[in-house]
Parts: C-alpha cells; structure tokens; sequence
C-alpha cells in the first residue's frame, strides 16, 4: 500500500500535469476537497496536502471563504534573454553616480523593486529579536569583550548545514566576516595586486565592480547564459589567452540575473581553475533560496586542491542588518584570515552568536521553507504582470530561485531614463547599466521580487509597463 506522503505528491503531480497541458487555466476553481477525497477513495487530509504542495509550487492560489483556483499559466512565461555578449573593452564610463541614486533614493520610493534583499514583513524579526537579547545572557561578558576567533557556535552551525550543498566543512574551515562582501573584499585584497585582471560574469552584482575598481584591478566580464551561468568556454579561452589573476562567480541564482550553473558546468569550472592555478571567490548567497526540490550546489563541493573561496551570508535570508557574514578560503585561509585581522580585527560577537543559535533545531529551516514559498509565488505573480503589462516584445528570465528577474526590453529602451521616470510615480528599480563597466544593457532593467506581495506592488508593476511602452516610443521618435 503506498504511504500517504506518496498519494498526496501522486494526486498534486496529476494536477500539475493538467495545469501545464492547459487543461486547467488560469482561474478555473479546483474541486472541494471533500469532492475530490469521495472521488480518489483518499483522506481529506491527502487532497488538502496535495493543494498545499501545488500552493507551494506556484501553480494554484487560496481564496478565503471560496476555495482553490488555478494561478499558473504557460503565456506568462515571455522569451527568456539570450546568452550575454558584453564588451571586451576598456571604458571611461562611470557607473558610481548611477549606483549612489538608485541607492540613496531607494527611501523616496513606495514600491522598491530595486533591492536585493527579502521585505521586513518575510523576516522572522520577532525571533530574531528573542535570540538578540538570549544572545546578551548567553556569550561571555554579554557581548562586550572581542570575539577573537569567531563565534564558534556559528561556525558549527555553518559546518552541519553545508552538507546540504555538497559539502563537508569543519568548523575550523570557516573565518565569520561582516557581511558576504566584506568576506569576498578579503579575498580580493590577499589575491590580487593592482593592475590584475579579475574574470566575472556579465551582467554582475555592481558592489564587485565597484570593489575591483577600488582595488585597482581590469575586469573582464564574460558572456552568461540567463540559466546555466558563465560561459565555459568563453572563461576556456580567457584563461588561455589572457593573464586572469583570479575568477569570481555567483554560483547560484546570480545577481542580476537569478542565473544558476548546473553541476557540470561547476565541475567544468572547478577543473579549470586548478589546470590554470587561478583562485576561484564562489559568492554563494541565494543557493538557499531555491524552488525546486533540491538545494543546488556549490562549486565548493568539488573543489580537492582548496582553490575555490566560498563566501556567503545570512543578509538576503535572515538578518540583512545583522552583518552576519563567513567564507571558507580553502588553501588560503592563513593568508586570507590575516587580511581581516589586518582590516577588521574581529566580527560583532552579538549579532553572531544570535544567528548561530537560531540556525539550531530547524527553525532556519522552517523560516526558509516558507520563504522560498513565499519567492515562487512572487516571481510568479511577477512574471504575469510581466506578461499582461509590459510591452509585447519584451523578455525575462524565469528563474528557479533567488530573488530577482533580468528584464529585457527592445533595443530602443533606456533605463536610466526609465529609472528616472518610475521614480516620479514612487517606483524603484535597477537599471541594467549598473551590472556593467562597459556601455550596454541600456535597455535592461532588474526587478527585486522579495516583497509583501499586495494590490500596491500590482498596480506599480503596471505603471511600469505602461512607462515602458512610453520609454520606447519616445526613444524611436
């Protein structure tokens, strides 16, 4: 007889089937569940976990007081972007007055769609205020004294949970940082000498540009794939041809593009980078927030020669504010946990200590399930708005984790025009020309779906399109 975690999967699996073939559309109402028991010989129970499962994945809704319907449809689905092909070339465009507006004007917006971190309402503050003040009782000197080593709690906590991306950490592996950029700042300090030259994706996170940048160093960025990640064979020939001090990756769910390397590839990558001897900084901050069944992993999890710097955070699934970072620097770890005694000393030992004890006894896990939920819906209810208001021609990603979608509109859209508009209404977003040190992705913008969703973050999304199709014309005359 099959157990009952089997007949739920078996009967929300049929109407997944049904939902993607279009026999059930957008709108249709589901059967009761007490229809749908009588039908199938099932407990009420099963048919209610097996909604409760298509709920999670994004296919169906609830309405209070009226029952299931269906929220998936195919036609929301847009053409994905093509592979990047950024610009080999040395620039004299500054994106730093771009970065600090979209920055420091973020509070004048209502709707922020141009951050890259959860709503406050998705956070657990109410726990995390409890471990806050448990924190002050529970370290020596109620957190006043430096915490020299790390926060060993912390650091166990790290070591238990990395077999879930493939690894298998000691505590000793790991150095606690302020933050994952403070942890990849380090890395880039021991690493490289001014006038190196650094291999990252393209488009990427503009804190590491502006970091290299600070640093001294040549960025070359390489062609990316919207769903698989770098190009490999494009990071083949750079490594070839090229003097590459070092390479850095958003491993999973990137940073804009919501991008994620499958296992071969990492593999591809980590083989390379030990053929050429070039250090490997694996930015690995949205690999918990996947969608799919299983955590993807980390290029980390095949590394043998210690040439890959793992370096993550607590800041887009917890705590922003709690600066709770680490990085686990392989082979370099002497030389990279000297940078940061010379840089920072130590890390805050309250904030540490509260986040090591709640990663105890499931309740991250428990938080992250209904985040992740909570993210599939929102890029969901995203990409319908996608569909239904911008223009026709546009594309985007479909991510399967993280929190953010790569908007492409046609190539007579300007979004730092746009960017200036939609904050006349009170919107915020990225426009793509912050992912690059070269002039392109003028006509691309990134949207941050970890909100509250509500009628408010609708009805914004439609003003978007509508200035969109404005932004377009206006260009073409």
């Amino acid at each position: 007889m099959k157990s009952k975690e089997l007949l739920y999967l078996q009967l929300a699996n049929h109407v997944e089937h049904q939902i993607k073939s279009e026999v059930l559309i957008v709108g249709d109402k589901l059967p009761s569940l007490r229809t749908v028991a009588l039908e199938k010989g099932v407990s009420i129970t099963t048919v209610q976990q097996a909604y409760f499962e298509l709920e999670a994945r994004g296919l169906i809704e609830s309405r209070p007081q009226s029952g299931f319907y269906v929220s998936y449809a195919h036609k929301y689905f847009k053409n994905i972007p093509q592979t990047s092909r950024p610009i080999i070339a040395k620039t004299e465009d500054d994106i730093e007055d771009i970065i600090f507006a979209v920055s420091k004007n973020i509070s004048k917006a209502k709707i922020e769609l141009s951050t890259g971190i959860p709503a406050l309402e998705l956070l657990p503050v109410a726990k995390m205020n409890k471990a806050i003040v448990n924190a002050t009782r529970n370290i020596q000197g109620g957190g006043l004294n430096y915490d020299k080593d790390g926060n060993q709690n912390l650091k166990k906590q790290i070591a238990k949970r990395s077999y879930m991306w493939g690894g298998t950490l000691k505590e000793n592996d790991i150095v606690t940082t302020s933050g994952s950029i403070d942890a990849i700042s380090f890395c880039m300090l021991t690493l490289t000498e001014k006038g190196d030259t650094i291999a990252v994706e393209s488009p990427v996170y503009f804190g590491i540009l502006h970091l290299a940048k600070n640093l001294g160093l040549n960025v070359l960025e390489l062609p990316t794939n919207p769903i698989t990640g770098i190009d490999v064979e494009a990071l083949r020939k750079a490594l070839q041809t090229k003097k590459i001090k070092l390479c850095l990756l958003v491993s999973n769910f990137s940073n804009p593009m919501g991008c994620c390397m499958p296992n071969e590839n990492k593999k591809e990558v980590v083989k390379l980078m030990e053929k050429y001897n070039v250090p490997l900084i694996e930015d690995d901050l949205f690999g918990d927030l996947y969608f799919g069944k299983h955590r993807p992993s980390c290029c980390k999890s095949f590394d043998e020669s210690g040439i890959v710097l793992l370096c993550s955070s607590f800041s887009k699934t917890l705590a922003p504010g709690y600066r709770v970072g680490w990085m686990v620097p392989g082979k370099f770890k002497e030389k990279v946990a000297r940078t940061k005694y010379y840089h920072s000393l130590y890390t805050t030992s309250i904030t540490h200590e509260a986040v090591g004890s709640f990663l105890e006894n499931d309740r991250y896990e428990n938080h992250l399930r209904k985040l992740r939920q909570t993210l599939h819906r929102n890029s969901l209810q995203f990409l319908r708005c996608i569909s239904q208001y911008f223009p026709d021609d546009t594309k985007v990603t479909n991510p399967q984790g993280g929190l953010h979608l790569w908007v492409e509109l046609n190539k007579n859209a300007n979004t730092i025009e746009l960017y200036n508009t939609a904050m006349a209404n009170k919107i915020s977003i990225a426009p793509g020309r912050m992912f690059t040190l070269q002039n392109q992705y003028n006509n691309c913008l990134k949207l941050n779906y970890g909100l509250l969703w509500d009628d408010n973050v609708e009805s914004a999304l439609k003003q978007l399109g509508k200035l969109c199709s404005l932004t377009s014309i206006t260009k073409r005359m």
